[in-house]
């Protein structure tokens, strides 16, 4: 896994190492089980401090995504072929997700364009999609009033 930072960007340093580390799991990139560098030598390899580092790592093992321990270091626990996630990740990603549509919408993006965005983004993760059967609203015709006719009053 090769990453790359940007020193001078908004985002945070350990949130950008922590974000690409779950697209690499996401990808496949990395499998449960699979090592990563200790944190004083990622740090060194990157040119950061070790503690932005564990900051990241730290992240990850709250997410239920990494294990970190002395004797094997930190390793990838959790990836797409480990099961169903833990009950309270699902609350949580649904209430992060929830905001992200709503800057989507706040921003002026429509459904099908966020939908689409949506598919994309998986389908980069290599997940098919297939849309979503859209249920008909049930519509009741309006009846147009008459015209009136000439000689009648409005």
């Amino acid at each position: 896994m090769i990453l790359t930072l940007d020193l001078a960007g908004e985002v945070p340093i350990y949130q950008q190492i922590r974000d690409q580390v779950v697209q690499a799991i996401a990808v496949g990139e990395l499998a449960a089980g699979s090592p990563l560098p200790s944190t004083r030598q990622l740090a060194a390899d990157l040119g950061i401090n070790f503690h932005t580092v564990n900051k990241a790592y730290d992240l990850l093992r709250q997410e239920g995504l990494l294990i970190l321990n002395r004797k094997s270091g930190a390793v990838i626990q959790r990836d797409p072929n480990s099961g169903p996630p833990p009950a309270a990740f699902a609350e949580q990603w649904q209430a992060r997700l929830r905001t992200l549509l709503a800057e989507a919408v706040a921003q002026g993006l429509d459904g099908p364009a966020t939908l689409a965005a949506c598919a994309e983004t998986l389908h980069g993760f290599g997940i098919p999609v297939t849309p979503a059967p859209v249920t008909p609203v049930p519509v009741t015709p309006v009846r147009a009033a008459p015209a009136p006719e000439l000689g009648d009053s409005v």
